[in-house]
């Protein structure tokens, strides 16, 4: 290698961990909800993390449909300041911050009301439904605080700030989990003190955050008012990954369901499961969270070679990074299962599939390294026909696991296999080719 690349790499390196390292630190804040839910509920009994799993995944669901709000505006933002223009960049965010208002006020209205439908469309069972609906209407309450941390968020990504998320993050954990210590155990609210405690500390999130991107905005004239036409064309932008987004979640949602069908024990199992992929997808989306502002600067500024060299570089990093996390859930696994719960039942059907876990990490790396790549350079419409191509390998092979008599073993091969198997086979066609190489201050 000569002298010249090996610069190249190394500026490449550290263009990527400035991002990467803060980013990683802020994006589990999620998954750490959960998962200090998740532990705590556990220790209250079987059915009540069983409801905790079904409320959790309504609820990710009703977020995450919404993810657009950071992912695609982290790219249109990155692209204005690479094209040199700061005010434009901030005009977007707040577009977008307003639109996250916009959405979190309607799903309130929409979700309060239906909380127990949704529970009984799952078909929880009799022991689980009440703790899921107790959890679930509470939990609606912070949706709004969520989504305008979304929009925040990819506003200070896409300004190549990664620090002030990972901050509020740290804060915000540290508030979940005192709030639920004192209002699970200190008032004895059960399920409900731990749905309080979370959105009680989304909102403090989302306080620091607006905090900060209006200050930003003051400083460089931009007006606070809602615009309309922005707000339209945010959501134009952001239509695309909607349909990406939903159709992920009708992955996880129908695995859930799957789960569901099989009892209480695989529900549990699987809500523990998922709630530790979640976690490593988060750390894996790191990188992928670089790539976007970082390609979305690059192709800004005009530097299509620059990007595909970046991009190139990132997948390395993604490897390495399923590799270490791979190993990391094989050794430390099985040991953490005790702290989820007691139930033997829960433990002898977690095992197999945290080793699952385990070795598709590699593959996970790469995955996320891509999508986001692809989501800094806006191409939206094609991860929106690709997701929608994977929900359709992945739906039969699901919904095949109670007619052939497979447990949630079986579930995870499908899930955690066969749908991130397809998913690379896509994105890697796409990136081989080019096309996303679109250069300028928006993506004709």
């Amino acid at each position: 290698m000569s002298s010249q690349s090996t610069a190249t790499h190394r500026r490449h390196d550290r263009e990527i961990l400035t991002l990467a390292l803060p980013a990683f630190g802020a994006l589990v804040a999620e998954p750490l909800f959960l998962l200090a839910d998740s532990a705590m509920i556990g220790h209250l009994g079987t059915p009540q993390l069983a409801g905790l799993g079904i409320a959790a995944a309504l609820l990710t669901t009703a977020v995450n449909v919404f993810v657009f709000l950071a992912y695609a505006t982290t790219g249109t933002v990155a692209r204005r300041l690479g094209a040199g223009d700061l005010p434009a960049a901030l005009r977007q965010g707040i577009h977008g911050i307003w639109l996250a208002v916009l959405l979190g006020l309607a799903v309130v209205l929409l979700g309060i009301p239906t909380a127990a439908t949704l529970i009984d469309a799952f078909g929880a069972s009799p022991t689980a439904a009440p703790h899921a609906t107790t959890y679930l209407r509470i939990s609606i309450l912070g949706i709004p605080a969520m989504l305008i941390v979304l929009a925040a968020t990819g506003v200070l990504r896409g300004l190549q700030d990664t620090r002030t998320p990972l901050y509020v993050a740290i804060g915000g954990f540290t508030a979940n989990i005192a709030l639920n210590g004192l209002f699970i155990y200190g008032l004895g609210w059960g399920i409900a003190g731990s749905a309080w405690g979370t959105v009680i500390a989304q909102y403090g999130m989302a306080a620091v955050y607006l905090r900060t991107v209006l200050r930003g905005a003051r400083q460089h004239a931009v007006s606070l008012r809602p615009d309309p036409s922005g707000i339209r064309g945010s959501a134009r932008a952001g239509a695309p990954l909607l349909v990406r987004t939903l159709s992920l979640r009708a992955i996880s949602l129908l695995a859930t369901l799957v789960a569901t069908r099989l009892g209480d024990a695989d529900v549990a199992a699987h809500q523990i499961a998922l709630t530790i992929w979640m976690l490593l997808a988060f750390a894996l989306d790191a990188i992928a969270i670089a790539g976007q502002a970082i390609i979305g600067r690059y192709l800004g500024a005009g530097d299509a070679e620059g990007a595909r060299a970046i991009c190139r570089r990132m997948v390395g990093w993604g490897i390495a990074s399923g590799l270490a996390l791979g190993a990391l859930v094989a050794v430390a696994g099985p040991l953490t299962m005790p702290l989820f719960t007691g139930d033997s039942d829960v433990h002898d059907r977690l095992l197999p599939v945290l080793l699952i876990i385990a070795v598709t990490q590699p593959l996970a790396g790469v995955v996320f390294v891509l999508d986001g790549v692809l989501m800094g350079a806006g191409d939206g419409p094609y991860l929106a026909a690709a997701m929608l191509l994977t929900l359709t390998v992945f739906a039969p092979a699901a919904l095949l696991v109670p007619t052939i008599g497979g447990g949630v073993t079986t579930l995870w091969w499908a899930m955690a296999g066969l749908m991130m198997a397809t998913r690379l086979v896509t994105l890697g066609l796409r990136t081989r080719t080019g096309r996303w190489l679109v250069t300028g201050a928006e993506r004709a």
